[in-house]
């Protein structure tokens, strides 16, 4: 038997993402390469392709890990 083995961009390309300024797909995800910390959480840099407008936009997400 084996395992599916996942990453977490590989989960994250591909779902909605939501907020009061964007609503959109994620094309793109990676390790932020910034240093911003969030407690018990990785932060990934995201593009995100927005649904009304042509223009990609990056933000920034926390994702916890254990």
């Amino acid at each position: 038997m084996s395992a599916n083995v996942y990453t977490i961009p590989s989960l994250l390309v591909g779902k909605l993402y939501y907020s009061n300024s964007v609503q959109g797909e994620i094309m793109d995800a990676e390790p932020h390469p910034q240093a911003v910390w969030y407690e018990g959480c990785e932060t990934y840099l995201v593009r995100v392709r927005p649904k009304v407008g042509f223009k990609d936009t990056y933000r920034t997400v926390a994702v916890k890990v254990e």
